[in-house]
């Protein structure tokens, strides 16, 4: 009886960290994508105890964001002539490390006609990660500002939130291509987007876990998969999605370790 309560009780204690699971769906060429890493700074000796990373205030916002490294090399121009679809070129030619065919996969230009600005095209690129939890938690995806680049980028990526929790679903990089006459260049291994969590507790870490898709959760993310085409607002379907969830979406793997995102720490000047 009392091992009983002592399980029930532990059960109801609130955790100390949030979990939040990730994983890689499609496993067609899946070695190319990265595990998600904690954001890391080569610091380098501090010269005064008062220097910037000693601030427990700037190291516990830089360790609550997940690197996504860019899977491929991809040099690309577009052109654009009004009256005619956008042309998107492979800059590389046949120097390029990726096939034709697979570029034309992997990257697709959006509609014109769902652009923000009629002359800044938008392009996405369905990534194959995956994150759930079944505490309440809210995924942001960010661009790579703790990164200085020195060739940055032509535009900019469009960030995106949603709950992890209710919605799992594929990350999508959509970037909008604001000077069309500079190439876009992305490099493999070089900091793509960040993620970073919110929770219900802020002051509570986030524990990064790789999560197996059960049958289950995939049935359930198969069923979110695609209503953006048949429905506006998908926030308006969230309710419904909750009644239809698994009682468990997050089954970590047991052969991999967790990652703790960010320790608590006193906010300090």
């Amino acid at each position: 009886m009392f091992d009983f309560l002592k399980k029930r009780l532990q059960a109801l204690a609130p955790k100390r960290v949030t979990e939040v699971g990730w994983a890689i769906a499609d496993t067609k060429a899946a070695l190319i994508w990265d595990d998600p890493e904690p954001f890391r700074r080569d610091l380098g000796r501090a010269a005064s105890a008062k220097s910037v990373q000693g601030c427990p205030a700037a190291v516990d916002f830089d360790a609550r964001h997940i690197v996504i490294r860019c899977p491929i090399d991809l040099n690309l121009r577009i052109s654009l002539e009004e009256g005619r679809a956008p042309v998107l070129e492979n800059a590389d030619g046949a120097r390029s490390t990726i096939r034709p065919k697979h570029i034309s996969q992997m990257v697709s230009v959006v509609n014109p006609a769902e652009w923000r600005h009629p002359k800044r095209p938008i392009l996405q690129i369905i990534t194959p990660y995956i994150f759930l939890s079944d505490e309440v938690a809210y995924i942001n995806q960010l661009p790579p500002f703790l990164d200085y680049q020195d060739n940055p980028l032509p535009g900019t990526l469009i960030s995106g939130r949603f709950p992890v929790h209710i919605w799992p679903r594929p990350l999508m990089w959509a970037f909008e291509w604001h000077d069309i006459s500079k190439n876009l260049t992305l490099r493999r291994g070089q900091p793509w987007f960040y993620v970073r969590f919110d929770t219900l507790d802020p002051a509570k870490p986030t524990r990064l876990v790789e999560a197996e898709i059960t049958p289950p959760v995939q049935h359930y993310i198969d069923t979110l998969s695609g209503v953006s085409n048949y429905v506006n607002r998908t926030y308006s379907l969230f309710e419904r999605a909750k009644k239809r969830r698994p009682a468990q979406l997050l089954v970590p793997r047991t052969d991999r370790k967790p990652t703790r995102l960010a320790a608590k720490c006193p906010m300090a000047a």
